[in-house]
């Protein structure tokens, strides 16, 4: 959908949307270096966070990706060019508070022809950039509605920007309270199963440690994460929800457990993209996050990770790299969010053997 300039002043939605990520999300203030990191697609959206930036007295920068990019450079760079890394980009990250990205894909398969080792060796140059960013700024990431994600979703782009706008309208500290609520339940136990079809995974958490996902670095939040202990996860589990990854669909992912490590990775399609995932590097094929989705006004898989992970009653399992506010151990380049439906009968989440959740529904 194309927009004006003065279509954004007047869809109350991008205003709104663009309020709750300056001020609720990232908490821009005077004085605040900014970085809005955008594509061609969100401009209505990019240019009114702009203006509240401003208005919040603070030094935004608009850094606007070209569609095609990406395709370009891991078409056509060589190997010394992949390895090089970006010490401009480094320079900039640690001298920025806030940084802003506005997701807005006009292809979500653009990298489906790319060698996954190229992928994954450049992630692993941007690394330290990606962990500057987590660590030391404050930052959210959202995914502006595009015909591209409706498709995706098998939606039209009016329904489309329905489900993304319902899905972040929410009173965000009111609910912030209920997800902490949730947290705090984990946060007594020690041992985690989980059960569902074709599942039976066990693990151990460190108490205190559960965080809340409540729209502070993604929109929309509605999630509750920890970190398993590194060596703890036992077990199988079967992925049930798709997960396009760099322009790749894996559907039907199966992993096994053994003290924490994956032995055994199997996918009904993107098999060799899974394979070249889990072997990124020291800590790929380690479980580096357990998830539990709360968002219950995202009802539906739209193949889009961001919101799929917070469907109320699924679980997402991230493997490679532990948030280390959860104190978790595992470090990666890798970070890839697998998302399991437990709304199905039969399904369950026990702490420390007590019934927490029953066919997606908490036990309160």
């Amino acid at each position: 959908m194309n927009y004006s300039i003065s279509c954004v002043m007047q869809d109350s939605r991008l205003q709104k949307a663009a309020k709750v990520l300056v001020d609720y999300s990232t908490r821009v203030k005077k004085g605040d270096r900014v970085i809005i990191s955008t594509q061609i697609g969100a401009s209505p959206l990019a240019l009114a966070v702009y203006q509240l930036c401003l208005e919040r007295d603070a030094y935004p920068v608009i850094r606007c990706a070209v569609p095609g990019a990406n395709y370009v450079f891991f078409k056509y760079a060589k190997d010394h060019q992949l390895e090089r890394f970006p010490r401009v980009a480094m320079y900039e990250m640690k001298n920025t508070d806030v940084v802003i990205h506005l997701f807005a894909s006009f292809n979500t398969r653009e990298l489906a022809s790319i060698d996954p080792k190229r992928i994954a060796k450049r992630a692993k140059v941007m690394n330290p950039i990606t962990r500057w960013r987590c660590n030391k700024t404050r930052w959210v990431l959202f995914d502006y509605p595009t015909r591209a994600f409706a498709q995706e979703a098998g939606m039209s782009i009016w329904e489309y920007e329905n489900f993304v706008f319902n899905a972040i309208d929410h009173d965000w500290k009111d609910f912030s309270k209920h997800l902490h609520k949730l947290a705090a339940m984990v946060n007594k136990a020690k041992h985690v199963r989980i059960v569902g079809e074709e599942t039976e995974l066990e693990m151990t958490i460190k108490k205190g440690k559960c965080v809340t996902g409540d729209g502070i670095c993604n929109m929309p939040g509605g999630e509750i994460f920890t970190a398993p202990d590194k060596l703890s996860v036992n077990g199988r589990i079967y992925f049930d929800f798709p997960s396009v990854r760099y322009g790749t669909v894996v559907r039907g992912v199966r992993l096994e457990f053994k003290d924490g490590r994956v032995v055994s990775a199997t996918a009904d399609s993107g098999q060799e993209l899974l394979q070249e995932m889990i072997a990124m590097d020291e800590g790929s094929c380690y479980a580096g996050e357990l998830g539990i989705g709360c968002n219950y006004k995202i009802q539906q898989s739209v193949n889009n990770t961001l919101f799929d992970e917070k469907i109320g009653g699924t679980i997402h399992i991230a493997l490679g790299n532990a948030y280390p506010e959860c104190n978790g151990k595992n470090k990666s380049a890798l970070h890839w969010d697998l998302i399991k439906d437990l709304r199905k009968k039969g399904s369950a989440i026990y702490l420390d053997g007590k019934l927490f959740q029953k066919d997606g529904k908490f036990i309160l």
